[in-house]
């Protein structure tokens, strides 16, 4: 294994993306940090500070990233006995985009993320309701999303987590995916380039649109569809698809469920065909 800090530092797209989305978000910046404990705390601290311009932050390296109810996401290196800051932003990308954002319904808009970064890297991505990113029965990634209050204001931290690599520990909940299994050219620097101008046109439609128009869209990766799933509140089904507010569909014992917040996971059962479009219910 080479020395981690002999790795070349990337050279990220941060004046091409700037060029491609100030003119979608006037005053719009990109920042590239070496370290920080997380992006989306960071952009959360600059929001309660009154600071609600648009930003994607981007940190090579972070020390105490955070998932869905609180779990840990930790940018992690090439090799865990020698986590030198260019390995370790090589291993994965974490960035968090925030924005102003006024949409008629806030219900979908992780999955809409989720969705925007899945068409940007490769076909074979797909989604698991309702914030993960996953290939080949494996987590590739996760969405973390935020609001805070700035003034009349509602300030949107939007935070992705990727693995470039796969990660060196052992102790994690779900076994790990990279996106290196599919692309295996690709570091942060270029994925962050194809996921940004993406992720900023999905979002300010969803603003004016909503989920609905893009419901068909997640149904074709939808990693839940036909499986029999458990949630966290006691649900048992067969995932039936979304609806157009981004709520889980599950078909039960006493009936279709609609599930909007909750963790699901899939049970050791045959799956039923998958087919189907987004369901109305």
């Amino acid at each position: 294994m080479p020395d981690a800090d002999l790795v070349p530092p990337l050279r990220w797209p941060a004046e091409a993306i700037w060029q491609a989305l100030e003119p979608l978000l006037p005053g719009f910046s990109v920042e590239v940090l070496p370290e920080l404990p997380s992006t989306n705390t960071e952009l959360m601290r600059r929001a309660r500070l009154g600071r609600a311009d648009p930003v994607l932050l981007v940190a090579e390296r972070q020390t105490a990233g955070r998932g869905r109810l609180g779990r840990q996401w930790t940018s992690h290196g090439a090799d865990a006995q020698t986590p030198g800051q260019a390995a370790q932003a090589t291993a994965s990308l974490t960035f968090s985009l925030g924005l102003v954002l006024s949409p008629q319904d806030w219900s979908g808009l992780s999955l809409a993320v989720g969705l925007a970064v899945a068409q940007s890297l490769h076909p074979d991505v797909r989604l698991k309701w309702p914030n993960d990113l996953w290939f080949d029965g494996r987590k590739l990634g996760g969405i973390l999303i935020e609001t805070a209050a700035v003034g009349a204001l509602r300030y949107a931290v939007i935070g992705i987590g990727l693995n470039i690599e796969l990660p060196v520990a052992q102790d994690l909940r779900t076994p790990p995916a990279a996106l290196r299994e599919l692309l295996p050219a690709t570091d942060a620097a270029q994925a962050l380039g194809c996921i940004a101008l993406p992720l900023v046109q999905t979002v300010l439609r969803f603003v004016t649109e909503g989920f609905g128009p893009l419901c068909d869209a997640f149904h074709a990766r939808d990693l839940l569809y036909g499986h029999v799933v458990q949630c966290t509140d006691g649900t048992v089904g067969q995932a039936r698809g979304v609806d157009a507010s981004g709520a889980l569909m599950v078909h039960t014992a006493s009936g279709l469920q609609k599930i909007s917040s909750a963790e699901v996971s899939v049970r050791a059962q045959p799956a039923a065909p998958a087919g189907g479009v987004c369901a109305q219910g």
